[in-house]
């Protein structure tokens, strides 16, 4: 069975849909802090607005969720069953954006790091950072 809601159930349900300030990018940013870390959030200046900016070591930090950014082979990021076409096209779009973004923080001379919203719940997120940063 099927669950199609109405235009203004979808609405208020995709209006609670945060953009930032995620409970995936809060754990993060808690590691990095308790590594004595420190970063820029959001900056607007860069493209992609990166999740966490670590000016000491060029490094930006992007904390995407499965869904929304198509991770590949995940569990989390199967499309819904309805209206298919249009979250085929728009979440298409939302990779391609990724990648242009990517190469473009490349060619300004940033390293581009993913933190995936699975890898979080499977993998200790202050043992991530450290082999980045804390090693280097």
């Amino acid at each position: 069975m099927t669950l199609v809601k109405t235009d203004v159930a979808r609405s208020r349900n995709m209006r609670a849909v945060r953009g930032s300030n995620t409970k995936p990018e809060l754990a993060v940013r808690r590691a990095a802090h308790a590594l004595g870390l420190r970063f820029r959030l959001f900056r607007a200046d860069l493209p992609g607005r990166p999740d966490l900016t670590f000016p000491k070591w060029r490094t930006v930090l992007f904390v995407n969720g499965c869904f929304w950014h198509q991770h590949h082979r995940c569990n989390r990021s199967r499309l819904p069953r309805v209206n298919r076409t249009f979250w085929k096209q728009k979440l298409k779009r939302n990779v391609e954006r990724d990648k242009r973004n990517y190469d473009l923080l490349t060619k300004l001379g940033w390293r581009v790091l993913v933190i995936w919203e699975c890898e979080l719940a499977r993998s200790n997120v202050e043992e991530m950072l450290k082999d980045w940063f804390v090693a280097r």
